[in-house]
């Protein structure tokens, strides 16, 4: 079902300045790194403050089918993870492995399953068949004993791997397209009998992650050697995954909304469970919060951040890309255009962000520039927010786009968002936890019925 077809529509509710103290789910991108390394421990391992979405979900039933036990408890916040029984198929027909739009999964679980051994086919959504993984697989071909191979036009999933584990050695990945493929390869490394090296080519996107998946690796017992500038790795042949217990942090992409949402108001809103120190690159967007003129408070377990005046940026946002809808959406509401620069591997996500959200953006008025690496953003005037008439605005069936999106209506009264049920890919429960935050219910719209918040 793509947009126009989604009966259900959600508009966030237009009111005065946002106050109040939210503590986000886990993390995304550290649940499934962490799923993947407890797993590989051949142990038990319990992970707290987990997230429960569609990707993670899908990792989760991935490494389940593959033999891994867990236990989820909490409501799925608590993981025991246990990959005693974790072995290579090699069953004459792959092993089918489904895996949505979720590109931690395919990515990671392709450089892993290569590594374990066993043949697999790792297959989703329409949308995941178009997106590049030809990349990641020239690299594990130059270690791989055995052959991986995309099945779709351009280097593109479905995938196929037969293989019988890495041969180690030497391989290079190009990083400009996505920092998962040489994440992917990190974790998988410790599975190779021999060590193995691996060299970036070209510049690296979203450097964060990578510093993200090493900390993950090290606190489970596999030490690194990294280069500073993170094109040249080493992961020794003795390297074994070891860890009992793992705390995962509340996601930082998330939280960005709710930043965002203090800076369009003229708010205050202090999100819990993270700081400046936090292993999640995306927590520097309160930074370009801070240049756009908020005041920024980092109190060692919390950060608050304080709407002010704002002013447009020039900024690069390579190393924060998840969060460049978010600050789009602010730069409706500043004073001076805002530039975004460095982020034309955003193109290749769940759909292509940076001509799709111009595209919305422009719904609501804005005149927007397209660049092959960015757009640059001009406010809306005075005038044009006091006559907005309304717009309802597609998804493209990406959970960023809707949950960014829709903190235009905190300002702009009628902004009906498409498809809102997306967001379960990372934040199942976000509009809930919007509308405690802001204090005011949002507005449902079936096409046929209208109604207040549901229960």
């Amino acid at each position: 079902m793509n947009d126009l077809e989604s009966s259900t529509t959600v508009a966030v509710q237009s009111g005065g300045p946002v106050q109040g103290t939210i503590r986000p789910p886990g993390s995304k991108s550290l649940t499934n790194r962490a799923l993947l390394c407890a797993a590989a421990t051949g142990g038990g391992c319990v992970l707290d403050g987990a997230l429960q979405s569609e990707d993670t979900a899908v990792m989760l039933a991935a490494l389940e089918q593959l033999g891994v036990v867990i236990d989820s408890r909490h409501g799925g916040r608590t993981l025991e993870v246990n990959g005693t029984a974790l072995t290579a198929r090699h069953d004459r027909q792959p092993m089918e492995l489904y895996v949505a739009n979720s590109g931690t999964t395919i990515r990671f679980l392709t450089a892993f399953l290569s590594a374990l051994g066993g043949h697999y086919r790792l297959h989703g959504v329409v949308r995941m068949h178009q997106r590049p993984i030809g990349e990641l697989l020239d690299a594990v071909s130059m270690v791989v004993d055995g052959e991986v191979s995309a099945q779709s036009p351009q280097g593109c999933p479905p995938v196929l791997i037969h293989s019988r584990r890495w041969r180690g050695g030497q391989m290079t990945v190009g990083g400009n397209v996505s920092s998962q493929y040489l994440s992917g390869l990190l974790m998988a490394a410790p599975l190779a009998s021999v060590a193995t090296e691996i060299r970036v080519e070209g510049e690296l996107v979203s450097k964060p992650y990578v510093q993200m998946t090493c900390e993950v690796m090290r606190h489970f017992g596999v030490e690194i050697e990294s280069s500073p500038t993170l094109d040249h790795f080493m992961i020794p042949a003795a390297a074994r995954y070891a860890c009992e217990q793992y705390a995962i942090e509340p996601d930082a992409s998330a939280a960005s909304y709710f930043w965002a949402a203090a800076a369009i108001t003229g708010g205050e809103v202090c999100v819990r469970g993270l700081s400046s120190q936090a292993l999640q690159g995306d927590v520097a967007f309160v930074r370009v919060l801070e240049q756009m003129g908020c005041e920024v408070r980092d109190d060692g377990d919390s950060i608050t951040v304080v709407g002010r005046p704002l002013r447009g940026v020039d900024v690069n946002m390579n190393a924060i890309s998840d969060t460049v809808q978010t600050l789009a959406v602010v730069a409706l509401f500043a004073e001076g255009p805002t530039r975004v620069r460095g982020v034309a591997h955003n193109r290749f996500k769940e759909t292509d962000r940076i001509a799709d959200l111009a595209c919305e953006l422009r719904k609501l008025g804005a005149e927007v520039e397209e660049a092959d690496d960015g757009l640059c953003i001009e406010p809306l005037k005075s005038a044009q927010q006091q006559t907005f008439g309304g717009a309802t605005l597609a998804t493209y069936h990406d959970h960023r786009m809707a949950m960014s999106l829709s903190l235009a209506g905190l300002r702009l009264p009628g902004v009906q968002i498409q498809n809102p049920s997306c967001t379960a890919k990372t934040y199942p429960d976000y509009f809930a936890d919007l509308e405690k935050l802001i204090g005011r219910p949002h507005h449902w719209r079936n096409y046929s019925t209208e109604t207040a918040s549901p229960d």
